[in-house]
């Protein structure tokens, strides 16, 4: 018999993060624990949500309701994967728990070269948006601490001074020194997009995530046809279940890349589904956190390395807030480690 239990708790940013969706001061999260009442194992997982992003989240009540029926099913040893399909952030969080209580340690969900501390993760340093000033201050402290990939929010201030900035980095550094990818969280109109395209191509920029909003597929795929600069598809992919639609959307739109985000995707089952069709179209990935804790952070982090990328990952989240869970995760350069010889604090739940 498996016992369960919740914890719902809430990370608090260092400093505030500014996307083209807004201003993030805090991120809810519910942790999963789970007891082998036979051989008092443990499991963990985390169900970490975005408002007005992961659609599987519309409140705080609900969400705890539709978390605490899968946690029924799991004692009962019933889970309904079909209907479980439907909430992606539920998803991760359960498939890490369940993963996380049959592994050796709590911890060591996928066993490979970063999981035992042998090798870290390639990752792109984030730049949230905000005055130039302090986008300024956050490239000057990555560049310091080694990133050679940088990773720009823009779209929601003055495109002309986000420009300026962008060729006064490249300016100092050129894209055999700096790799700059840049995020518009789908902030520009179909029509603006060709001509923003064009002039962030002049500047050596890697890639470009979701231009326009979601949901346009034929207007992206004019995009992804006519492009001067790599677009990746990311918030293109939230809400898409069916394994025969994730490959119809690839095949129409022909995106240059795709980011995974499995707390947005589906988890392990429906992120392992895109990388399949993606593979099959040879469109390359990149994984990125969805802003979990270290207890997510720690479960993608894992599942990315079994893949064994060559391209930096989206996974420098977790020195973002000033009350995260101690773990073993750490930054070291442009890498993330996992670093064995430190223990994870999870008194915050068991006390």
């Amino acid at each position: 018999m498996i016992q369960t239990k919740l914890h719902p708790y809430v990370l608090n940013f260092i400093q505030s993060g500014g996307t083209s969706r807004g201003v993030m001061t805090h991120k809810k999260s519910w942790i999963i624990e789970l007891t082998d009442e036979a051989s008092n194992k443990k499991g963990w997982g985390e169900c970490s949500i975005i408002e007005n992003l992961s659609p599987d989240y519309q409140n705080d009540l609900d969400y705890e309701k539709n978390i605490q029926l899968f946690l029924s099913e799991i004692s009962a040893n019933s889970i309904n994967k079909g209907l479980l399909s439907l909430f992606p952030s539920i998803q991760f969080g359960i498939e890490s728990a369940l993963k996380s209580i049959v592994s050796p340690t709590p911890f060591l969900l996928y066993e490979n070269d970063f999981s035992l501390g042998k090798e870290g993760i390639t990752i792109n340093g984030l730049i949230w948006m905000g005055k130039i000033d302090f986008m300024k201050s956050q490239i000057e402290t990555k560049l310091a601490n080694g990133s050679h990939c940088l990773k720009l929010k823009i779209g929601a201030t003055n495109l002309e001074d986000e420009l300026s900035l962008l060729k006064s980095i490249r300016k100092t550094y050129n894209s055999e020194q700096l790799e700059i990818r840049v995020d518009a969280n789908g902030a520009f109109s179909f029509e603006n997009a060709p001509t923003i395209l064009e002039k962030l191509s002049k500047l050596a920029i890697h890639s470009i995530e979701q231009p326009i909003r979601a949901g346009n597929w034929k207007q992206m795929a004019k995009l992804c046809s006519e492009t001067p600069l790599p677009i990746a598809l990311d918030e293109e992919l939230i809400g898409i279940t069916e394994k025969k639609m994730k490959s119809e959307l690839l095949q129409e739109i022909k995106p240059q890349y795709i980011i995974l985000k499995p707390s947005l995707v589906g988890g392990f089952t429906g992120t392992s589904e895109w990388i399949e069709s993606a593979k099959h179209q040879h469109i390359p990935w990149w994984m990125t956190s969805a802003l979990e804790s270290n207890i997510g952070l720690n479960a993608i982090a894992q599942y990315t390395a079994s893949h064994k990328p060559t391209i930096p990952q989206g996974l420098g989240t977790g020195s973002l807030y000033n009350n995260n869970i101690n773990s073993p995760l750490k930054v070291i350069g442009d890498k993330l480690h996992y670093q064995s010889t430190n223990n994870w604090d999870l008194s915050v739940f068991t006390h």
